[in-house]
């Protein structure tokens, strides 16, 4: 089952650019996973597991290594990525 995530990052910190670099910049290190960027959100496209298990690891370290942040996350169903 495919799944698309589109994700926004707001890191409640005053330089918040470094924090929110960081996670795209890991999101891109999966190679199974689609990762498209713009000024707004990053979008993410692949297997329902793999997008869950990246998601479930990446915010939790995101929490670790910088404190509170606010993650705004849209859900949908298939693959939804630009061709």
């Amino acid at each position: 089952m495919k799944l698309s995530v589109e994700i926004s990052k707001y890191p409640l910190h005053q330089d918040y650019i470094p924090f929110i670099k960081g996670f795209i910049d890991r999101l891109n290190e999966y190679e199974n996973l689609k990762v498209i960027t713009n000024t707004l959100s990053t979008q993410i496209f692949g297997d329902y597991d793999l997008v869950m298990q990246v998601l479930n690891t990446e915010i939790k370290r995101s929490y670790e290594e910088f404190g509170k942040a606010i993650f705004v996350c849209k859900f949908l169903f298939g693959d939804l990525s630009p061709e």
